[in-house]
C-alpha cells in the first residue's frame, strides 16, 4: 500500500509562487507515475501535472503550462510541484496521486493523498 503526504500549501498573492511536495512511502517500487490534481468545491477533480517515476515523460494541464513544473527525486521518494505566476483560479486543494501508468484522468491513478490547500488572493 502506497501512502502519500502533501505539504507546502498556503496563502499567496496573485503573481507569487509556491512549491508543493509529496512524500511517498510503502510500495513505491511498483509505482510508474505520479500526478497532481486540484479539487475545488462543486467541481470535478482537475488534472494539473503528471510525471513518470523515471522522469522520462511529463504532462501538464493546459491552464498551467508555462507556469507550473512537476519534478521528482527518486532517492527521496518525493514529487514536487513548482507553481509560479499564481492566479486566483489556481486556488484549491492540491492532491498528490500515484498509479501504474501516466494519465490525465483521476481514474488512472490508484493512490491518493489528503491534499494541501492553496489559496491565491487577488
Amino acid at each position: 500500500q502506497v501512502q502519500l503526504v502533501e505539504s507546502g500549501g498556503g496563502l499567496v498573492q496573485a503573481g507569487g509562487s509556491l512549491r508543493l511536495s509529496c512524500a511517498a512511502s510503502g510500495g513505491t517500487f511498483s509505482i510508474v507515475a505520479m500526478g497532481w490534481f486540484r479539487q475545488v468545491p462543486g467541481k470535478e477533480r482537475q488534472f494539473v501535472a503528471g510525471i513518470m517515476w523515471s522522469g522520462l515523460r511529463t504532462y501538464s494541464g493546459d491552464s498551467v503550462k508555462g507556469r507550473f513544473t512537476i519534478s521528482r527525486d527518486n532517492a527521496k521518494n518525493m514529487v514536487y510541484l513548482e507553481m509560479n505566476n499564481l492566479k486566483s483560479e489556481d486556488s484549491g486543494v492540491y492532491i498528490c496521486a500515484a498509479g501504474f501508468k501516466l494519465g490525465t484522468h483521476e481514474q488512472e491513478y490508484d493512490y491518493w493523498g489528503q491534499g494541501t490547500q492553496v489559496t491565491v488572493s487577488s
